[in-house]
């Protein structure tokens, strides 16, 4: 519902895609995901949603997988479990070390407001376009994204030496491990941007 708020915000009233048809003729698609793994992907096999998410990526239109919707994209899940993902990009879901790259503990879940990074890929052209290096986001998350192709990773924050993912981008799919209509100004302009693509 908040990302439904932060859609209606720019005059833009979204649909809640309940059945294959729905998600077959939308304009762009956005992928929620809130709990843990496992649960979200039988919520998609068992609405018989999970092929029809792939074949709209298949077609090129504009998809955005938040937090466990971004995870989702991914091969599998090893929260509470192994489980398989929409395998729509490659690599694994895995928990946050437990301890940081600086021998520093870490918590989890995290919890708050956390800078992005560049990686290697350069943000023109991309939906952090606008958004200076160390833009402030919001996350809250255990779990998090290991892409086998390092090109996936648009963005990363660091929690003591450690950098996770925060931004996966292949084409005109993302994927942000953050919150952006949780994240004030910055998350709307995000948002704005994925309107325009």
């Amino acid at each position: 519902l908040s990302i439904c708020r932060a859609f209606r915000h720019f005059g833009i009233e979204p649909a809640l895609a309940a059945d294959p048809d729905s998600v077959a003729q939308a304009e762009r698609l956005v992928l929620p995901g809130v709990g843990a793994f496992g649960a979200c992907m039988a919520g998609l096999r068992s609405a018989k949603l999970d092929q029809s998410v792939v074949a709209f990526i298949a077609t090129g239109r504009p998809f955005l997988g938040i937090c466990v919707g971004m995870q989702m994209l991914f091969d599998e899940s090893h929260e509470f479990g192994v489980h398989a993902g929409l395998g729509v990009m490659p690599g694994k879901v895995l928990p946050i070390p437990s301890v940081a790259e600086d021998g520093m503990p870490l918590k989890r879940p995290v919890i708050g407001w956390h800078g992005l990074e560049h990686t290697s890929q350069n943000w023109s052209n991309t939906l952090l376009e606008s958004q200076p290096t160390d833009t402030e986001v919001y996350f809250v998350h255990s779990f998090s994204a290991h892409p086998e192709r390092d090109e996936d990773v648009l963005a990363v924050y660091d929690k003591h030496g450690t950098k996770i993912t925060a931004v996966v981008r292949h084409g005109e799919i993302y994927g942000f491990q953050f919150h952006p209509e949780k994240s004030g100004a910055a998350g709307l302009k995000i948002i704005r941007a994925f309107l325009d693509l």
